[in-house]
């Protein structure tokens, strides 16, 4: 009798349930309006919180039914009076067989996928029932995004977030779809993994697309991210200088130093910017970012002339640095070439030029939470790439590329509040700035910054000292840190150690793993893809590959003329460039697909790996010989911890030769002729000439510099460099 009264009286007042939680949660449904459930259907949804199903009830028609697992049957029986529900044993085999049932008697059922509610912030592996559901039924499927009550006091993150009572809820429902059927050359086991693997790609993508704007200024990005992880967190911390900035601090000193350098350069359109990893430089960033103005970002490890070429590519009147800098960096020439062509503000004169009406202007702007300007032309960045152009080349990348970058590394890789990133990669180069500054500082990370990553022995000690969770670094530098890093620096707190830029040596994965017992997670990308493409992660890796691609990301591999294996790639996806600027050209808008001039492999899984740069192959005697294989076969051949770089020179003889530079004092020619014997390898991949060299030149990101290499090939020693042992 009572459970009756209690049944009825719920009943009655199930409309003013719904109404509290769907205000007090400020829900926002999205694409409901085009659900077509006529025929059999499956919805799948991110599950974020104990709270996912009760929203979706209240909002979903009352024909649907949800997938309920027994054991919180048990517990929210009374719930469930009130919804259309199967419950299942996981545990069951035949439980499968009770959903197919269901879904094909046409009744609409809405499953969780992942089985469980996140624990990382991420999304959780997909089981493949749902394969085999999609597979036997053909029915349409449904994708559908939850946003926001992650930070609910019902989700399985206290701890890693900020939570709250009543966060705002975002519900997207996306475009449904079909899983092809099985193909009869795989067994039914592989059909199911295919078929979950699509699931899993198509829920991704949708994740993605609901969480991205059409306009983006990552200024406002930055006061969201203050309102959701709250404005006393501790966000970025600059060893150098022994500061800190709360969210807080770091919008009022960025609105204070807008309304000062909104002065200086007002009408301007793109300022360089020509500053080290450091507070100042961050607080900059966010500046120009709400003043609508462009940071065109100069690689200080370039060299003066390009320096000068970059400001020139950018057409810029403005350069934004810093004396201190300037002074430590070693870079006075430049200025002095520089201030003939442009005006010069250093930091810290408009630091001590700060009167009392600015400060009271900004903290006036802070209070009032004024944005940055949305638009056309107003919000992007410019990094520098050298090309063909033989002068550098300006790549312009939209707020809505890092922020879609950003968004699809979250998607794939858990990260939360607990984290903390050390900031020592360039923010000159794509991946110090997306992956390196605006990840953390946008995701309510802690961004610890150093300025130089080329300090071997400093930064293994900063990551045991700051308790360091995440880790990124080229295969170069993470080599060099784990020769002289003690095993427990890295193993005390390291929980991701991510590598781009360059190939990740084999090595350099192995003395990780044999050391620190941490296995690399090793990624791709361009700087014109803002700059991640794809990357291993925890729940998807495999050796030697790059990872999978992000999602959003589409990609072709093309047929190229005289290789084999592979071909080019091209992708598309929201993180690829707007275009370049090119010198006395100004700006060209890419092409729909951006060839990325590698030449790789998709495997059928998905997996992704880097054959060698298109350009990277020496034409011998009409056939095509790939340096990267020439590299690996040298390498082999060399005793630790010599390493080597392979460039190609015209011949007149053959129409190209191949010259290894190495930092063997001991020529490798005898070691390589029989480890080529050995392995049966082609006399094609023998080199014409070896040169020794103490150290090989790299980059300011890491790279090796094989521009400098080519040069001193073509012109000899190159003033002492390289000198040939063979």
């Amino acid at each position: 009798m009572f459970k009756w009264m209690f049944v009825t009286l719920v009943r009655l007042l199930l409309p003013c349930l719904r109404l509290f939680v769907l205000l007090a949660f400020k829900v926002k449904v999205t694409g409901m309006a085009k659900l077509d459930m006529t025929g059999k259907t499956v919805l799948i949804p991110n599950h974020v919180s104990l709270l996912d199903a009760v929203v979706l009830a209240l909002i979903l028609p009352k024909d649907v039914a949800f997938v309920v697992n027994t054991n919180i049957a048990k517990r929210f029986a009374w719930i469930l009076h009130f919804r259309a529900h199967i419950t299942v044993d996981t545990s069951n085999p035949y439980a499968v067989r009770k959903m197919l049932k269901t879904i094909q008697s046409g009744t609409p059922l809405v499953i969780f996928p992942e089985g469980r509610i996140t624990t990382t912030g991420g999304m959780m592996k997909i089981y493949s029932g749902i394969g085999y559901l999609a597979l036997r039924s053909q029915a349409r499927i449904v994708p559908i995004s939850i946003a926001g009550l992650e930070y609910s006091k019902l989700s399985y993150l206290r701890g890693k977030i900020k939570q709250r009572w009543f966060p705002q809820v975002n519900i997207t429902f996306g475009e449904a779809f079909q899983v092809p059927a099985g193909d009869e050359r795989f067994t039914r086991k592989v059909q199911k993994e295919q078929a979950t693997e699509v699931i899993r790609t198509k829920l991704l993508d949708h994740l993605l697309d609901s969480r991205l704007q059409p306009e983006v200024n990552l200024f406002n990005e930055l006061l969201e991210a203050a309102r959701r992880h709250g404005q006393s967190r501790v966000i970025c911390e600059d060893v150098m200088s022994h500061s800190a900035l709360t969210y807080r601090k770091l919008q009022l000193s960025s609105y204070t130093l807008a309304v000062r350098l909104g002065k200086f350069l007002d009408g301007q359109k793109r300022v360089a910017l020509l500053l080290p990893n450091a507070a100042g430089h961050v607080v900059t960033l966010f500046s120009v970012f709400r003043l609508g103005i462009t940071p065109a970002i100069l690689n200080y490890s370039a060299g003066r002339q390009a320096m000068l070429e970059a400001c020139e590519t950018a057409e810029v009147s403005t350069v934004l640095t810093s004396r201190v800098f300037i002074e430590k960096a070693g870079l006075s020439d430049f200025i002095q070439s520089a201030s003939r062509l442009f005006t010069l503000i250093y930091l810290e004169d408009v630091k001590e030029a700060l009167t009392l009406q600015d400060k009271f202007h900004g903290l006036l702007d802070f209070l009032m939470r004024k944005k940055g300007p949305v638009g056309a032309g107003l919000n992007e960045a410019v990094l520098f790439t050298s090309g063909s152009e033989s002068k550098p080349k300006g790549v312009v990348l939209t707020h809505r590329n890092i922020c879609a970058n950003i968004q699809q590394a979250r998607l794939v890789i858990a990260f939360n509040s607990s984290d903390s990133v050390l900031g020592s990669m360039p923010m000159f180069h794509s991946f110090g700035l997306t992956a390196g500054t605006m990840l953390p500082i946008l995701s309510g990370v802690k961004l610890v910054l150093y300025p130089n990553p080329l300090h071997y022995k400093v930064i293994p000690e900063l990551v045991y000292d700051r308790n360091i969770t995440i880790l990124f670094g080229t295969s170069t530098f993470l080599g060099a840190y784990a020769r002289t890093a003690h095993p427990y620096d890295f193993a005390h707190s390291l929980r991701y150690v991510v590598a781009g830029a360059e190939r990740l040596k084999e090595e350099v994965r192995q003395i990780w793993q044999d050391k620190f017992g941490i296995r690399i997670l090793e990624g791709y990308g361009t700087t014109e893809t803002t700059p991640v493409i794809s990357l291993n992660t925890p729940m998807h890796g495999k050796k030697g590959s790059v990872g999978k691609l992000l999602p959003g990301i589409e990609a072709v591999v093309e047929a190229v003329d005289g290789i084999a294996t592979g071909g080019h790639l091209l992708v598309r996806g929201p993180n690829v460039m707007k275009g370049y600027l090119i010198h006395s050209r100004g700006f060209v808008p890419a092409s729909e697909w951006y060839s990325t001039g590698d030449i790789v492999t998709l495997d059928d899984q998905g997996y992704l790996f880097i054959q060698a740069r298109l350009q990277s192959f020496a034409k011998i005697g009409g056939e095509k010989v790939s340096l990267l294989m020439v590299e690996e076969l040298v390498a082999k051949s060399l005793a630790a911890p010599a390493v080597c770089a392979a460039v190609h020179v015209p011949d007149r003889r053959k129409g190209e030769r191949i010259i290894v530079f190495h930092t063997s004092k001991v020529s490798p020619l005898e070691a390589l002729r029989e480890l080529m014997r050995q392995e049966g390898q082609p006399v094609i991949y023998m080199p014409s000439e070896f040169r020794y060299i103490e150290k090989l030149p790299l980059l300011g990101s890491g790279k090796i510099d094989y521009v400098t290499m080519k040069q001193w090939a073509l012109t000899g020693d190159g003033e002492g460099k390289g000198k040939p042992t063979a």
